[in-house]
């Protein structure tokens, strides 16, 4: 069975905020890395600090374009709802 997401990746805590998504977190950062030229590049933006996981595309897509719409301070409350501490994800997950 197939896994999608969307994440928020971020600079810092309250810094700014990039939403996408995919269905491989530690592939998609990695390449928003490689990417010299890219906003996460630009703007040192490789802290996963949320995701949600989704088994259809689809659901995953709407979301994205949902937390997109959304105003930022919504985002940074959802991000501290779920992460307080703004810790980087990358370095706890498998």
């Amino acid at each position: 069975m197939k896994k999608y997401f969307i994440y928020i990746l971020t600079n810092k805590c309250r810094g700014t905020l990039y939403i996408g998504v995919t269905n491989n977190i530690s592939k998609r950062i990695i390449e928003h890395k490689q990417n010299t030229k890219g906003f996460c590049f630009r703007y040192n933006l490789f802290k996963l600090v949320y995701f949600e996981e989704f088994s259809e595309i689809e659901d995953a897509i709407k979301r994205e374009k949902q937390l997109k719409n959304w105003h930022r301070d919504w985002k940074i409350n959802l991000i501290e709802k779920n992460n307080n501490n703004w810790i980087d994800f990358n370095n706890i997950r498998p």
